[in-house]
């Protein structure tokens, strides 16, 4: 075989388009939202390149309109589990061997087939089935998904070309080897990009995947398979199913194979995986690989000198793009007392012109959430906020499920600094807010550090330069992606690297080459041309 060096094509950010009226993208997105509205799918797990079905079928509906079915999709059980890792270990040996160029090939072609003729459709199954508006789907389920495997085919190349120094009469060389096992990934509803990063950055690397969805983005992730495989991904690279999390957890974490796993979601699971590990760990051949990013309380910090419209129109947009389910969004805002009565103002014209509604409807800014679990557990915060001494509903405090799971844009103005939607994650559209003294800003800066235990994201707003300074010390750990006079969401993959510590993951980072290194076990080579024919060294002459 020849094995001559490569270099890949460079990575460069999948443009993101503008869907405004009279564009051709606009019309062509419009056609398979349509197209898809007007199908009921039947969606199987693969395991092995191969479609399975168990029978026993879950109904899909969009979360904005749940009288609507996208489908149905095929519930899985402890078998087919046992059968997708049977499938991943049976495929790593080829798959280990293929090749890095190879690799690299069938995801630079998985991410042109996105960026080509699968573009409008994969948006159009985020949009319907996670109910992202149109633009929250590009810049996730077409463009970010896109710059992961561009980047990570750069990043996997780069980490494959360093290599130690060498001497006159030796060579070193360094291998980077797949883990020993399968990878398991674990994916969230709220980013298709991370349902598409999470299996692929091992497999990548040369690992084989058992990959779980979250239930919610089953539509779309059928639709990644579908890629994976046109794409030319050899049968048992990455294996779908869809299961319960306790059943897929106590066939993977007993499995003596179980290499690592990748992971976004919250942290209570996490935390419950990791000891389900600990517990387990006599019985891996290898100590696995624990990635996880976990979610975040994510806050805004406001001082005195920074302009009040570029604040509310961050606490605006960070907090309600998306219906506020993103990991990085503004959960949180400190603002001094001074702007207060302009930023308040300003966000009050903003949220009067924000419309709620479906995602066919393109002049809506804000959908529904996820499902009724998490539309439930909002209303409840909110019902609270309302009866409660510590705390006022100023914007929003509305809620309705009689169509879909839709909830108000709503702002909370608290009295305590430590009340409970300051310091709890929420994981929707509502943004709770902390007026200060504008004389106590860096004791409040120490009061933010403590609230929560997380540290996902992180703004700062100011023009004084010093500020932002003492600011950007003092919240060193407080925030994995800290951001200047910016809203704390749309880290950009190769940009921004993406992760968080304390209660909010491993910061692994993934959109990076730090994510990517976790997924291989280096070997060192080291080889001799002149090796030594005699024991004795100089010192032991007379």
């Amino acid at each position: 075989m020849i094995d001559n060096l490569y270099q890949v094509p460079r990575a460069e950010n999948e443009p993101v388009y503008s869907y405004a009226p009279g564009t051709r993208e606009r019309e062509l997105l419009q056609q398979a939202i349509k197209e898809a509205r007007s199908q009921e799918l039947e969606i199987p797990m693969y395991i092995n390149g191969k479609e399975v079905r168990s029978g026993n079928l879950v109904d899909i509906h969009p979360p904005h309109e749940l009288k609507h079915s996208l489908g149905r999709y095929h519930k899985g059980d402890a078998s087919h589990v046992k059968m997708a890792i049977e499938a991943a270990l049976n495929a790593k040996a080829a798959w280990a061997k293929m090749p890095w160029k190879a690799r690299a090939a069938i995801f630079q072609k998985a991410a042109s087939l996105l960026a080509g003729p699968y573009r409008y459709k994969m948006n159009a199954a985020t949009m319907l089935a996670q109910s992202k508006n149109p633009f929250q789907a590009e810049i996730d389920s077409a463009c970010e998904t896109i710059d992961f495997w561009r980047y990570n085919v750069q990043f996997m190349s780069e980490i494959y070309a360093q290599q130690p120094r060498s001497s006159e009469h030796t060579w070193n060389r360094l291998e980077q080897r797949p883990l020993e096992g399968f990878v398991f990934a674990l994916t969230p509803f709220n980013f298709t990009s991370i349902a598409a990063n999470l299996p692929t950055a091992p497999a990548m690397m040369g690992n084989t995947v058992v990959w779980k969805p979250s239930n919610t983005q089953v539509y779309s992730a059928r639709l990644l398979m579908e890629i994976f495989m046109e794409a030319g991904l050899p049968d048992g690279v990455i294996n779908l199913v869809y299961v319960s999390g306790p059943v897929i957890g106590r066939e993977v974490f007993s499995h003596p194979d179980f290499a690592g796993i990748h992971y976004t979601g919250s942290t209570e699971v996490f935390q419950t995986i990791w000891k389900e590990i600990g517990n387990n760990i006599s019985k891996y051949k290898s100590y696995p690989r624990i990635v996880g990013e976990t979610g975040g309380k994510d806050f805004i910090m406001v001082h005195k000198s920074a302009d009040p419209a570029q604040v509310a129109t961050a606490c605006t947009r960070g907090a309600f793009e998306y219906q506020g389910q993103k990991c990085s969004a503004a959960s949180r805002a400190y603002i001094p007392a001074s702007l207060w009565t302009d930023v308040k103002r300003i966000m009050a014209e903003q949220l009067a012109d924000m419309k709620m509604g479906g995602v066919e409807d393109f002049s809506n800014f804000v959908n529904a959430v996820i499902d009724e679990v998490s539309f439930d557990k909002l209303a409840a915060y909110i019902d609270n906020a309302g009866k409660d001494k510590e705390a006022e509903i100023i914007f929003g405090g509305n809620y309705d499920k009689s169509k879909g799971y839709f909830i108000e844009p709503t702002v909370i103005l608290a009295k305590d600094p430590g009340y409970v939607t300051m310091a709890e994650e929420l994981f929707g559209p509502v943004l709770t807010i902390y007026v200060y003294d504008d004389d106590k800003f860096e004791e409040t800066l120490d009061l933010l550090d403590n609230t929560s235990p997380y540290a996902l994201t992180g703004a700062i707003f100011a023009k004084d330069r010093t500020v932002i300074e003492m600011a950007s010390e003092k919240l060193t750990n407080a925030a994995g992606n800290f951001y200047i006079n910016d809203k704390p969401t749309g880290a950009v993959v190769g940009h921004q690297p993406f992760g968080g510590s304390r209660a909010s993951g491993t910061n692994d980072k993934a959109g990076s080459a730090l994510n990517l290194y976790r997924w291989v076990s280096p070997r060192t080579i080291k080889e001799t041309f002149l090796p030594a024919a005699d024991y004795r060294y100089p010192f032991m002459e007379e």
